[in-house]
């Protein structure tokens, strides 16, 4: 029997996840990537113990934990270089089983389509999903401009202004503004050593992160109207955070004018009632845009793809698995995105008195250690995938789980 066909519509990090999962699992796989090339819009991104353990699955855990370069103490300051709260790596592994690892996008997208065949990534070909198909019989249709594509499964992951959740829900009122704008820039490293730290102001914050390479992921937010944009965002970043603690002013004189990567946030906070439709489901931003306020919107997607793969058999009820997988992640998803927003809020402050009483809170918790501070993220970090690891020729026990 020909192998059932998944196509997925997006080659972000969510996609490319259910992609190889998929493919591991036993699905003819066709990614449908709008772009001329995967190289990815954005920066750094950071992977927590969660989505680390959701790439053991598919055999690119260790890979991703080889790449840690946070070996110290770091946690958040404030705006004259104050240590609010302290943290330290050996503590989140202690805790969550593991540090949080800071890649390169392009890092990530690499190593995943790297595990699917080469003529299963189709770039330069835009997809509209027509028909979402019924999971008991009619296959789904997407088309393209090489014509239509019928598909067993289709999987959306084309972003917060999916397109596809538009066909699937389309009463849903979409993604609303968040309050905030945010900065992404990757520079060579500072001529002195750091802790990587972010920094909380009025209405503001900074992020300074090493990679491996030696190089540092660096972001920043600010209240702001939406689409409001600058002339010249480095003079922006200098205006906002030019007089903030080392290294930070350093890090703003060493950034490419045109290299800064500048984006409004939008989240989802009106929940989906489902991620799918008859035969089409959906994972990552387009299923539940959040905040970037607790680091989680890239986790949030790899653990789709993988649990969308462990319900999806082949050969099982097609009916059964999306609704499976809708039933995981809907209330997990859909508790992230709350939090999320909840820390935004604390983000937002610009009155001094509040934001006086903020960082006094913040530093009364810190005094009690370090586990209280990781304790935000008890329930998210601690996440382990379903069992089922499809790491073609890994006989081995992943790293993580033994």
């Amino acid at each position: 029997m020909a192998e059932p066909h998944a196509v997925v519509i997006g080659s972000g990090i969510g996609g490319l996840t259910a992609a190889v999962a998929l493919h591991r699992r036993g699905w003819q796989v066709t990614v449908l990537e709008r772009a001329a090339s995967l190289e990815p819009v954005g920066a750094g991104i950071g992977l927590a113990p969660n989505s680390q353990r959701a790439l053991d699955v598919i055999g690119l855990g260790d890979r991703i934990r080889s790449l840690a370069a946070w070996q110290g103490d770091g946690g958040m300051r404030r705006p004259d270089g104050r240590w609010l709260a302290r943290t330290d790596s050996a503590a989140a592994t202690e805790r969550f089983g593991g540090p949080i690892v800071l890649v390169h996008r392009a890092t990530l997208i690499g190593a995943l389509a790297a595990e699917l065949p080469a003529s299963a990534i189709r770039t330069g070909t835009a997809a509209e999903l027509v028909d979402r198909g019924t999971a008991a019989g009619a296959r789904a249709v997407v088309a393209t401009q090489d014509g239509n594509i019928e598909a067993d499964l289709v999987v959306g992951a084309d972003g917060i202004n999916s397109a596809v959740r538009s066909v699937l829900f389309p009463a849903h009122p979409g993604p609303s503004y968040a309050g905030f704008t945010t900065w992404r820039v990757v520079v060579p490293a500072p001529g002195k050593p750091f802790a990587p730290h972010e920094t909380w102001g009025r209405g503001a914050l900074w992020g300074t992160q090493p990679l491996k390479d030696g190089r540092i992921y660096a972001y920043a937010a600010a209240v702001a109207p939406a689409g409001e944009r600058a002339d010249d965002e480095k003079a922006e970043l200098l205006h906002r955070f030019g007089g903030w603690h080392d290294p930070i002013p350093g890090i703003i004189a060493a950034v490419e004018p045109d290299r800064i990567l500048r984006n409004d946030v939008h989240h989802l906070i009106d929940p989906l009632p489902a991620f799918h439709r008859g035969r089409t489901v959906l994972v990552g931003d387009c299923a539940h845009a959040m905040a970037p306020t607790l680091g989680q919107g890239g986790n949030q997607a790899i653990e789709d793809g993988i649990v969308l793969a462990h319900h999806a058999a082949p050969d099982g009820d097609l009916a059964a698995a999306l609704a499976a997988y809708s039933a995981d992640r809907v209330p997990r998803t859909g508790g992230i995105v709350r939090k999320a927003a909840q820390v935004t809020r604390l983000m937002r402050l610009t009155s001094p008195p509040a934001v006086a009483l903020r960082d006094t809170l913040m530093s009364a918790v810190s005094r009690f250690g370090p586990g209280l501070v990781l304790r935000t993220f008890d329930g998210i970090a601690d996440w382990r995938p379903p069992q089922h690891t499809y790491a073609a020729g890994t006989k081995e026990t992943p790293m993580s789980q033994r």
